[in-house]
């Protein structure tokens, strides 16, 4: 929305600012410390030689008084020099010269008396002045026009606290949504701008047809819903498709956050509301876009914390009735975007308001390459650069995530003096992202290193050996972040869903690097602590939620274990629960011992791979195959794309699916007693 501009409000400022302080003046008019005589101590002023000269008649028609005024020395003068007569005159002004040394006074002049005082002065030769004072301002009207410039100027400030840019008092219940339009934006954002949310564009096509062809849609009969939920984690670009909605149907768009709604007064909300819906059916057709509409959009709990007149209720209330209340033929589409659709009111999701809920999930493999592509359409790329395999070791990654790994790349490629973006540099920066940066200035004894190479080799090793589990892509024992090494696979294709199979492989890697350190040490270590953690939440799932263990077979249990995580009263005897226990402590169990004997049977390849990682650091998973003379699985994508192969940043295509787990296997995690 455009910004108006008011310079008379300036200047209203201005002039309550000078009405404030012509007040003050007109209350006080007098600046300096002023005393009240009486006429007996003005007397004995006189005789004492104090009375500054010349001495001021005051009659104030305001006030109805008159009065003497002017000034005292604070201190005696000095003595007249010898043989000078001495008499009682008034002080010259040569002797009030410093001002600190004087004081003001006022002697009121009673009526009937006056003459013989004035009288009294002219005869010791002081000069009597006379002024008479009337203002245009009563004190009464000074007062009045004091108190409110005062309000006005609190009013106008709370105002500007509150409304923001919205023009402070006068414009506290604007809305302050901005608006941009197709033809002001210099490039406007389409749908080839969004990439690896193809299923949700398809949704929201129909959106741009209607407000590109209404009369198609009417002509008919149907009614294009009139609000548009975005649902999806955060990152996975609500708003950007939301943007791409309006820069395709070229209309104007309205964005504003749920946040922006509510400020210090009660009611600002809800007023906000109503300008924000008046101003777009003004300029309809149009989109209206709420970020984090979860803010306002809460549950009402009745009496609870929303109930009542509480301003979020009020300004829900007003969405309500805003979007139930306008035809579907003005043209006015309400899009919002949110994480949390739990925690929406039942009302904002009932038919007729938010009629259509749309997914915008986290990418896949193919999704997150074309969002690479896009993205990498700004960087230059050396000739080895593989997008592909960067997608598939970045599953959970939403847009904003890779977007931002490979800015990182691009300033390790700038830091380093490169001249383009290498596949190094990019396995580099997801190493960083994912793990954080590289801690090589710790206190990393030998000891501490020879623990963390013993173990990364048993989770690498096993990697290689077990069937179901993803290729092996990197093996280091270099810190990072709170890890002293790590160990990464990369995911052949997207996972969605995971056999018994496939988590006991797992949970037998997992074991793997406490098994190493207990062979070549004899003891062992903190290092292990995530491993230990990764393991027993996987089992605890394969008993209570996936039905995976042959004792209790195809049930479900909630709350049967301390271990869970849901925060469930228990719902189970104790008898159940310590069932379901021991068979989370078996599945474990039997996975240690399964890799245990795996790393004995391999001990010569287990001390070999060791003592390379000792001397490396890091191993790529095809060199460590090679290394032990085993063989070594890749995907068939990137074994298509060689690594000489230039990467790809022609235009991208979009698709969209849900996404499990990263299947990446951390090393040893830094623990508070774990070797640094």
């Amino acid at each position: 929305m455009k910004k108006s501009n008011n310079p008379w409000r300036s200047w209203l400022v201005i002039a309550l600012i000078a009405v404030v302080f012509f007040s003050m003046y007109r209350m006080n008019p007098n600046r300096e410390e002023t005393r009240v005589l009486t006429q007996r101590e003005f007397y004995t002023a006189l005789e004492n030689r104090t009375v500054v000269d010349p001495v001021t008649r005051v009659i104030d028609r305001d006030d109805g008084e008159t009065f003497l005024s002017g000034h005292l020395l604070k201190t005696l003068p000095a003595s007249p020099a010898s043989g000078a007569a001495e008499t009682a005159t008034p002080a010259s002004a040569e002797a009030a010269a410093n001002r600190p040394n004087r004081v003001a006074f006022r002697v009121p002049l009673v009526p009937g008396e006056n003459d013989a005082l004035m009288a009294d002065l002219f005869r010791r030769g002081l000069n009597v002045r006379v002024e008479t004072r009337q203002s245009a301002f009563s004190p009464f009207v000074a007062q009045l026009l004091f108190f409110f410039g005062f309000l006005a100027l609190f009013y106008w400030f709370m105002g500007r606290r509150a409304g923001g840019t919205g023009g402070g008092i006068f414009g506290m219940g604007k809305s302050r949504a901005k608006m941009l339009t197709g033809k002001e934006e210099r490039k406007r954002v389409t749908f080839a701008d969004v990439a690896g949310v193809d299923e949700a564009k398809s949704e929201v096509q129909e959106v741009v047809e209607f407000l590109k062809k209404p009369d198609k849609f009417r002509k008919i009969g149907a009614r294009i819903p009139k609000g548009v939920l975005l649902v999806g984690p955060p990152g996975t670009g609500k708003t950007l498709l939301a943007r791409a909605i309006a820069g395709e149907a070229g209309v104007p768009f309205f964005a504003i956050s749920g946040s922006d709604f509510e400020e210090m007064f009660v009611g600002v909300g809800a007023s906000r509301m109503r300008d924000m819906f008046a101003e777009a059916k003004k300029r309809a057709p149009c989109i209206i876009f709420i970020d984090e509409i979860d803010s306002i959009g809460m549950k009402r709990t009745g009496a609870g914390a929303l109930g009542g007149n509480h301003a979020y209720e009020q300004t829900l209330n007003t969405l309500l009735v805003e979007m139930d209340g306008f035809d579907a033929n003005e043209g006015v589409i309400v899009i919002a975007a949110t994480n949390r659709p739990d925690t929406l009111d039942a009302a904002l999701l009932r038919p007729g308001r938010f009629d259509r809920q749309v997914i915008v999930d986290l990418p896949t493999l193919k999704g997150r390459e074309e969002i690479l592509r896009l993205h990498g359409k700004k960087i230059k790329f050396a000739p080895d650069v593989n997008l592909n395999r960067i997608a598939r070791g970045t599953p959970g990654f939403s847009g904003a995530d890779l977007a931002n790994l490979l800015n990182e790349a691009a300033l390790l490629a700038v830091r380093k003096g490169l001249a383009a973006v290498n596949q190094a540099t990019l396995d580099e920066a997801r190493d960083k992202v994912i793990w954080g940066s590289e801690r090589k200035s710790a206190g990393y004894s030998r000891h501490d290193r020879e623990i963390t190479a013993w173990h990364e080799s048993g989770h690498a090793l096993l990697q290689l050996l077990l069937e179901h589990t993803d290729p092996l892509h990197k093996v280091t024992i270099i810190p990072r972040g709170r890890a002293l090494g790590a160990t990464m696979s990369l995911p052949e294709q997207d996972v969605l869903n995971r056999t018994r199979a496939q988590f006991l492989d797992e949970i037998a890697v997992m074991c793997g690097g406490r098994i190493a350190e207990e062979m070549f040490t004899g003891d062992i270590s903190t290092g292990a602590a995530q491993d230990l953690a990764m393991a027993t939440d996987t089992a605890l799932k394969m008993v209570c939620t996936y039905g995976m263990c042959d004792k209790f077979g195809f049930r479900t249990f909630r709350g049967a274990s301390p271990f869970a995580s849901d925060n469930l009263p228990p719902a189970f005897s104790d008898e159940t629960r310590r069932a379901v226990d021991a068979e989370v402590s078996d599945l474990v169990h039997k996975a240690y011992a399964r890799a245990d004997e795996l790393l004995k049977a391999n001990r010569e390849k287990l001390a070999k791979l060791a003592e390379t990682l000792l001397d490396k650091e890091s191993m790529d998973g095809r060199d460590v195959a090679t290394l032990l003379g085993l063989p070594f699985r890749e995907s068939a994508a990137e074994a298509a794309a060689p690594a000489d192969k230039p990467a790809e940043t022609g235009p991208a295509r979009q698709t969209t699916a849900g996404e499990d787990a990263a299947a990446e296997t951390d090393g040893p995690a830094q623990s508070e007693d774990s070797p640094e």
